[in-house]
């Protein structure tokens, strides 16, 4: 039995919840996880999960356990770090997940860039506007946008987005344009909601000089896709927030029309996040200040 290799094993089956996941996460057959564990188990003398036929649970022995492997893993991995580190190259697999919308500019805006300084690291990029759990989930670390509100992550805060209110120039010359905040309540409203929290419309605010107003449009239309919520305001369903980056884009802003110019909405912040209880890699490190570099070389997205 490759004992380093059983001890992953174990740690990814806690952090997953099933063998199934922690297979997929792992590259590895079921079975083969499943022999592993039990070859552990049997080596160590003690049950290490509790397995049923719907879900697996961590017995007191096996947390203790868990503690233990988690420590060693990483250590083993600063190890190999610290060696690929004094050649300069951060090696091996990166995994990622970022808002979808953030994802896209990503891809046009610089990562040929991060894979020509890091070449030796393997990026797997997930885009997703739904909350994962880092852990659970066996993701190094995510870009998210708004305030960072879960304990077990580190946030660093790598930039801030501003969203303006628009809509197609199909739609304008049809129904006309606000000229106030009030008046969007008179208008087709298309709304975002977060993935995890169905039916929760994310409200907008404005502010002119010494006036601040919040308000929730009456929705006909609301998309828990940012991209997809980019696409009915160009198909012309109705007036929307698209983030300023995306209207700074001439290809992706063409048929679009800014509309309440005058009126600003809060800057809302974007951080990087990495689970507080694993070591930091070098590979994290380096994607983490290359995002903040990133952002800050783009107006839109600076921190101030």
């Amino acid at each position: 039995m490759d004992k380093f290799k059983a001890m992953e094993a174990f740690v990814r089956v806690v952090d997953s919840g099933s063998f199934t996941r922690a297979a997929d996460l792992m590259g590895a057959p079921k079975a083969s996880v499943s022999t592993l564990v039990q070859e552990l188990e049997a080596q160590l003398g003690v049950r290490l999960l509790n397995r049923t036929t719907r879900k697996v649970a961590v017995t007191a022995d096996g947390a203790a356990y868990y503690e233990r492997c988690i420590r060693l893993i990483d250590d083993m991995r600063e190890a190999d770090e610290a060696v690929s580190s004094r050649q300069g190259n951060p090696t091996g697999r990166l995994r990622v997940d970022v808002a979808t919308s953030l994802g896209s500019l990503l891809m046009y805006a610089g990562l040929s860039d991060f894979m020509a300084r890091y070449p030796q690291i393997k990026l797997e990029i997930g885009c997703s506007d739904r909350l994962i759990n880092l852990v659970s989930e066996a993701v190094d670390c995510v870009i998210r946008v708004g305030e960072a509100t879960d304990p077990g992550v580190v946030a660093r805060r790598v930039g801030s987005m501003r969203l303006i209110t628009c809509a197609s120039v199909a739609y304008a010359e049809a129904h006309g344009v606000p000229q106030h905040p009030s008046d969007l309540m008179k208008h087709r409203w298309v709304g975002y909601f977060p993935s995890q929290t169905p039916g929760h419309i994310h409200p907008v605010n404005f502010s002119r000089g010494g006036e601040r107003i919040e308000l929730t449009p009456d929705c006909r239309l609301a998309l828990n896709d940012s991209n997809v919520h980019e696409d009915a305001l160009h198909a012309g369903l109705g007036i929307g927030c698209l983030p300023s980056y995306v209207m700074g884009c001439a290809e992706k802003a063409k048929g679009l029309v800014e509309v309440l110019p005058e009126w600003i909405a809060d800057p809302i912040p974007i951080y990087v996040m990495y689970p507080s209880n694993r070591h930091l890699s070098t590979r994290v490190q380096a994607f983490v200040d290359w995002v903040a570099e990133l952002f800050e070389s783009f107006p839109a997205l600076r921190r101030g």
